[in-house]
């Protein structure tokens, strides 16, 4: 089993990474939180990324996460009945794991709720099943939201957001009427400002 690799970069989007380790390159799916912070270094910069390695029957898939705490939580998450690898990267993806866990540990169904692909009987399975162990994780190590900037033109971030947000359970509509509310009151925003404040509007924690 892989539980950290360290390397560059190859290829980086909101959702999968291509990490080259020695010239051999990984395909690594990873959260929005993980994402965000990749998107800050340098191309050519070396980084490590904490390694679930999911075996199926038919593949072998490996998720990243820029935190230990992360990792914790999306394997947590696992645990609950419901919840499969690529729903708890699409929960890690709904806020900061700070966010997530307090939704968790205080019962805020609806919060969960908001997440796309989370039923309420899904959340309330992961606040009655995880509700104490976000509290020690909590106690234990505090998660912060990741902000930064990004450089690509504004009609290029439009898609690209909408993109990102289709490809995490949005509808169209949803994504479209997200992305031109947040454009209406900040015009000028870049593409991680932008997926970030859409993201609020669609699922907030």
């Amino acid at each position: 089993m892989i539980g950290y690799l360290r390397g560059r970069r190859q290829s980086l989007g909101p959702e999968l990474l291509v990490l080259d380790v020695g010239g051999v390159g990984y395909s690594v799916r990873i959260p929005l939180s993980t994402y965000f912070e990749l998107d800050k270094l340098e191309g050519g910069a070396e980084f490590g990324l904490h390694i679930h390695t999911h075996v199926r029957a038919d593949a072998i898939e490996l998720f990243g996460f820029w935190t230990e705490a992360e990792r914790t939580l999306f394997e947590h998450c696992l645990g609950v009945s419901g919840v499969g690898p690529r729903l708890a990267q699409v929960v890690l993806s709904g806020g900061s794991t700070a966010d997530l866990l307090t939704a968790i540990a205080g019962g805020n169904v609806a919060a969960l709720t908001r997440i796309p692909g989370i039923g309420r009987k899904t959340a309330e399975r992961m606040v009655l099943e995880l509700k104490e162990k976000a509290k020690l994780l909590l106690a234990e190590s505090g998660a912060e939201p990741p902000p930064a900037e990004t450089e690509p033109e504004l009609e290029d971030d439009q898609e690209q957001v909408i993109s990102a947000l289709l490809n995490l359970g949005y509808r169209p509509n949803e994504a479209r009427r997200a992305v031109s509310r947040v454009l209406t009151e900040h015009r000028d925003v870049e593409f991680q400002e932008l997926l970030r404040q859409s993201l609020r509007q669609l699922s907030r924690l």
